[in-house]
């Protein structure tokens, strides 16, 4: 990013009671926006001091006259209004790319420091900064679930989000998650375990499991998601290839402000029962080109596990490529 630089901002007129509706209690409103775009703001009175890249700081004065116009009119403001202000400018896309440009990107954790490998790697982490929503979708061991809890514990860390959700449909378990022995978290353990294994890495046995009792970290089984609205959350939703339409449907609409959701999938492993389409099939094609969703879809080229696993994964794409191929041609010598 550039050089940080000063720019100067007089909201007018002077109301006291305007400027505190605007700051927010405790300057929550202020705080939240140097959090998110890695900006100072100072401020007397009326007077603000925007630091930072300018491109940026040039936005965020717009933002908030955009914003001190409302408080004027009797808009009591609140931290999901500053949100919404800053998705709609487009401010945070745009941080994103003065970070990134002509660099690598990189996930900084306290524990860990992580280089995405490869170009679709590096793309999948700029498009979960960019975007609320992101599909990764791909064969196993390209990565999909470690960057997004990589990304997830980077968000927590910098205190952008309150806390990290882990969702995965236990197909396996059927309709008898209540039968299984253990409380909630113990009953999903065995479906939510690379998540685990993820967070460990980077946080520490110790410490995740101190979050997990706080609830910073939550664990849950995409059923117990119907009714729930989820601000300020980092969301995963694993294996969502075993999702089917509705259930699809009903997790992507519990995004609440301030949240990210990141949906990882394999399209090539669908383990619902037979003629149940997959929901991740399903928004593949419904979603397509709406704005604000990110798709990054990886190849067995992007596979990061032992080189066999990169051979492996391509000889079944050849073998299902070769049947279809076949099942087709002998539809066609069938017909009349």
């Amino acid at each position: 990013m550039n050089t940080a630089q000063t720019l100067k901002v007089t909201l007018e007129p002077d109301n006291p009671e305007h400027l505190a509706n605007l700051c927010g209690q405790f300057d929550e409103h202020l705080k939240l926006i140097e959090q998110r775009l890695h900006i100072e703001i100072r401020n007397r009175g009326n007077h603000f001091q925007l630091i930072g890249d300018l491109e940026i700081v040039k936005v965020v004065a717009e933002i908030l006259e955009r914003l001190y116009q409302d408080a004027t009119r009797g808009v009591q403001l609140t931290p999901d209004a500053v949100h919404l202000q800053l998705q709609q400018s487009g401010v945070e896309q745009l941080q994103n790319r003065l970070e990134t440009n002509d660099a690598e990107v990189s996930i900084r954790t306290k524990k860990v420091h992580i280089r995405p490998r490869g170009a679709n790697q590096q793309a999948y982490v700029r498009a979960i900064r960019d975007y609320d929503i992101n599909f990764g979708i791909g064969p196993a061991g390209t990565g999909k679930t470690y960057l997004a809890v990589a990304c997830a514990v980077e968000a927590l860390e910098r205190e952008e989000i309150s806390r990290i959700l882990l969702v995965r449909p236990a197909v396996e378990a059927g309709e008898k998650l209540g039968f299984l022995p253990g409380d909630l978290a113990q009953k999903v353990d065995p479906y939510l375990r690379p998540l685990y294994d993820a967070l460990y890495e980077m946080l520490g046995f110790e410490r995740v499991t101190k979050l997990i009792e706080r609830n910073v970290i939550e664990v849950a089984p995409l059923a117990y998601m119907r009714g729930r609205t989820l601000n300020g959350s980092f969301v995963i939703l694993d294996e969502s290839q075993n999702t089917t339409r509705e259930q699809m449907k009903m997790f992507l609409t519990r995004i609440g402000f301030g949240s990210t959701a990141v949906i990882t999938g394999d399209i090539t492993q669908v383990d619902l029962p037979r003629n149940t389409q997959s929901g991740l099939l399903h928004a593949m094609r419904v979603l397509d080109g709406v704005k604000g969703i990110g798709f990054t879809h990886f190849s067995a080229k992007d596979v990061v596990r032992h080189p066999l696993v990169q051979h492996i994964v391509e000889a079944y794409d050849r073998f299902e490529q070769l049947s279809e191929e076949s099942q087709n041609n002998a539809m066609g010598a069938a017909r009349p």
